[in-house]
């Protein structure tokens, strides 16, 4: 049967160094489950390791939490991937830190990159340059993300910075996007109109959340039948009854 379902697909831990040292995993799902989501993606960049802690701590609970990463391209372009299972984006974080630049965290204090359990306890500290570009380019990113199984998603294309259209000033005819995401800054019907021309890649919004109170500020809902990726993929090709639904920023 098809419900519908509210998504915050773009949520940031403490483990991104642009992340409040308050985004732990449980006050994430606490927060999360406050603002009555159904769904979120955990999104830090170029790196996976709190998601398996925030889907533990959202055990039990009626949120679902799927397994993402925000990549950074080789032009300096940010991704979204998102995947189903922990293995899947593992796999991606394997690649991914393979083609960081060699040497620790340049950008950031390694104090601000923390490895955190489902109970709030810090296990580890990061040590890579977790906001650097990597060396992988867009096109191979999208790949490897579709060979995992995995969606890709240009993040915030509204945004001058670390954007696909920012950093190239279009989106490639021939990259085979799963779809595109409007930041909170833009409201999805002025997104809608001001890129008209990529009206063939579905189009969402979700919060890039870096602090507890901007959980949900921008979310997706879906009419799906379960929380998966493969119903999301169908809710963005319309098939079966799946569909967007709407897309809400302030």
């Amino acid at each position: 049967m098809l419900r519908r379902v509210r998504a915050d697909l773009h949520v940031h831990t403490c483990l991104s160094p642009c992340g409040d040292l308050d985004m732990s995993p449980r006050a994430i799902v606490e927060q999360a489950i406050r603002k009555q989501l159904d769904i979120i993606a955990v999104c830090d960049h170029n790196t996976a390791e709190n998601v398996a802690a925030t889907r533990r701590a959202a055990s039990g609970t009626n949120l679902t939490v799927l397994a993402g990463m925000e990549i950074t391209s080789q032009e300096e372009a940010h991704l979204l991937a998102w995947f189903d299972e922990v293995d899947q984006v593992l796999k991606l974080q394997e690649n991914v830190y393979a083609h960081l630049p060699p040497g620790g965290s340049v950008h950031m204090n390694i104090d601000d990159q923390i490895v955190v359990n489902e109970f709030d306890e810090v296990e580890s500290f990061n040590t890579k340059s977790l906001f650097s570009a990597t060396s992988l380019s867009i096109d191979s990113l999208v790949k490897i993300i579709h060979e995992l199984k995995g969606l890709a998603v240009a993040s915030h294309i509204d945004r001058e910075s670390y954007s696909l259209i920012g950093q190239l000033g279009f989106i490639p005819e021939d990259l085979p996007l799963d779809g595109v995401e409007i930041s909170a800054a833009t409201p999805i019907h002025e997104a809608r109109t001001r890129y008209a021309k990529y009206g063939h890649l579905p189009m969402i919004t979700s919060s890039d959340a870096h602090f507890l109170h901007d959980i949900a500020r921008a979310c997706t809902e879906f009419l799906i039948e379960e929380p998966t990726t493969a119903e999301i993929k169908k809710a963005f090709l319309r098939t079966e009854g799946r569909r967007v639904i709407s897309s809400d920023s302030p």
